[in-house]
């Protein structure tokens, strides 16, 4: 009976234990990071609020790295940085996949998980990717595009090339411009990173008439809208649609005023929080293989893509995106 006594004492003994103490599943010796490129931009701000908070919510350390410009190599180099610190995961948006597609799997051999975000490197061994159907967001600006258009004009887009999430959007673009012969794609302008490229042609493309004119301005990377809207707003100048992309303030007043037709929202919050998550899921139940082709498995026990969705905001709704910034 003693005996008896004494193992229910222990055992509640060790109930109040774990009651006080608690069965603590993260550890702040926990570490991962996100690495991007053009990190001043009010988009990747958004990401590292998304980072902050979930790092707060599991007291890990949760960190963004990478160049403050448009620079694909610095993006390899600051990669190249965290893996040599052994993160628990890492979350990368892709500037150039041909760049990037041996330094994550240099990560994954090493035991490394990557998870892209934003922008995918599909031809990579990294485990999936969290972010927008790119080339659905293309499509949806798309129909806008000819809408707004009624169907006809000269449209240029500005972009970064060999950046996948932007390839994606420009063919989600022609998607759509396939069934409008009547509207033709004039040019596809490499910004090199620099928005300012976007404002310098803009200004010269208004001067064009007849059948060089512009009609149309499509922004598949968020920082060309303001851009292009400062030269509208400057000139005063109403007749031209500009389709932009993401939510920062000064493409949303534009929105708001009429300058730009309609902006592609995006949720770089959601996807750098939920990489986290996942992360952190993988690091407590490991895969059991991170070199595994999971895409070819029906019985993966990871999935190949994760939309956390776009949407098109235009004057109809533009008040409710603005609210909540």
């Amino acid at each position: 009976m003693k005996l008896a006594n004494r193992l229910v004492l222990l055992f509640t003994l060790s109930v109040c234990t774990v009651a006080l103490t608690g069965c603590k599943r993260h550890s702040s010796a926990e570490h991962f990071y996100l690495v991007t490129a053009n990190t001043k931009l009010a988009y990747w701000q958004s990401a590292s609020a998304g980072l902050d908070k979930i790092a707060k919510e599991y007291d890990v350390h949760a960190d963004m790295r990478g160049p403050k410009g448009f620079d694909p190599q610095d993006e390899v180099a600051e990669f190249r940085s965290v893996v040599a610190l052994k993160p628990n995961g890492i979350l990368i948006s892709v500037a150039d996949e041909k760049l990037m597609q041996p330094e994550i799997d240099a990560a994954i051999n090493a035991g490394i998980p990557v998870i892209t975000i934003d922008s995918d490197a599909p031809s990579s061994k990294r485990l999936y990717f969290i972010g927008t159907n790119n080339r659905q967001a293309g499509r949806l600006g798309g129909h806008a595009l000819v809408q707004k258009l009624g169907g006809k004009g000269n449209v240029v887009f500005f972009t970064n090339p060999d950046q996948p999430n932007l390839d994606d959007r420009l063919n989600g673009y022609k998607d759509v411009l396939a069934d409008s012969p009547n509207i033709h794609i004039k040019e596809v302008v490499d910004i090199k990173g620099e928005s300012t490229a976007a404002f310098d042609y803009t200004q010269r493309a208004l001067a064009l008439t007849g059948k060089d004119r512009v009609d149309a301005f499509v922004c598949l990377e968020a920082s060309a809208g303001p851009e292009v809207g400062e030269v509208l707003h400057r000139g005063n100048t109403k007749d031209r649609v500009v389709i932009a992309m993401d939510l920062n303030t000064d493409t949303l007043d534009d929105v708001k005023q009429g300058i730009i037709a309609a902006t592609i929202a995006q949720k770089p919050f959601t996807m750098a929080y939920f990489g986290v998550k996942m992360l952190d899921e993988l690091y407590h139940n490991p895969l059991p293989s991170l070199t595994t082709d999971y895409s070819v498995d029906p019985s993966a026990p990871i999935p190949a893509f994760i939309d956390t969705g776009s949407t098109l905001v235009d004057q109809s709704n533009v008040d409710q995106f603005i609210h909540n910034q």
